[in-house]
């Protein structure tokens, strides 16, 4: 199954054009399995997630993207979004003891809000975007070798703002996901590998 882990709905972010309704179509249309809203600190679209889901035939499923002092982390399997603003390895510890999973958004990206560096000092990170639509490949890259160095998964997502840019890059998993639930299991097991859309050929291609 081939899932995009992250992308931004105008109605909860407000740095994003995407209609939810369009994004979760457009998702569909292009051959992507499922799809995952990860707004800036909300996840007020479970209200309208099994909705779209049904309607569009498409897994749907809520995350968040949390911002830490040391930069962005989305994470999975978390009810409500924290009251305070965390250090990256809080944050990490939570979404864990709840048995969710958090992954380091776009950790290279030139405008500080990716975890760089610091992964090296964190603990029991669950995945690293190696491969995020927003950022040059050049970042990507520094993602994808230090992923590899500390033997951490790592996974491809868009992380669009623009209804294009949904799918540019994506996640193949090697079990079947029909909810939240399975994703995180799917992550834990580590059965996964980063993919991008060819726009040419209208298919996912693996990245290596």
């Amino acid at each position: 199954m081939i899932i995009d882990l992250h992308f931004h709905t105008r109605q909860y972010s407000s740095c994003s054009h995407i209609d939810m309704e369009e994004g979760i179509k457009y998702a569909k249309d292009i051959g992507l399995d499922g799809i995952c809203i990860t707004d800036h600190d909300s996840n007020e679209a479970h209200r309208f997630a099994k909705e779209f889901e049904k309607k569009y035939g498409i897994i749907v499923i809520v995350g968040m993207e949390i911002l830490t002092y040391e930069g962005d982390i989305l994470c999975f399997g978390m009810n409500k979004v924290p009251e305070n603003k965390m250090h990256a390895q809080q944050l990490i510890d939570l979404v864990n003891l709840k048995g969710g999973v958090t992954i380091s958004a776009h950790p290279f990206r030139n405008n500080g809000r990716g975890l760089g560096d610091h992964i090296s000092n964190l603990k029991n990170l669950s995945a690293i975007e190696s491969f995020n639509g927003n950022t040059s490949y050049e970042n990507n890259l520094k993602a994808d070798t230090l992923a590899n160095k500390r033997n951490i998964p790592c996974v491809g997502a868009s992380d669009a703002h623009q209804l294009n840019n949904i799918g540019m890059y994506a996640t193949k998993f090697f079990e079947c996901i029909q909810n939240e639930k399975d994703l995180i299991d799917a992550m834990k097991s580590r059965r996964m590998m980063p993919v991008y859309y060819d726009y040419k050929r209208k298919a996912f291609r693996q990245i290596r």
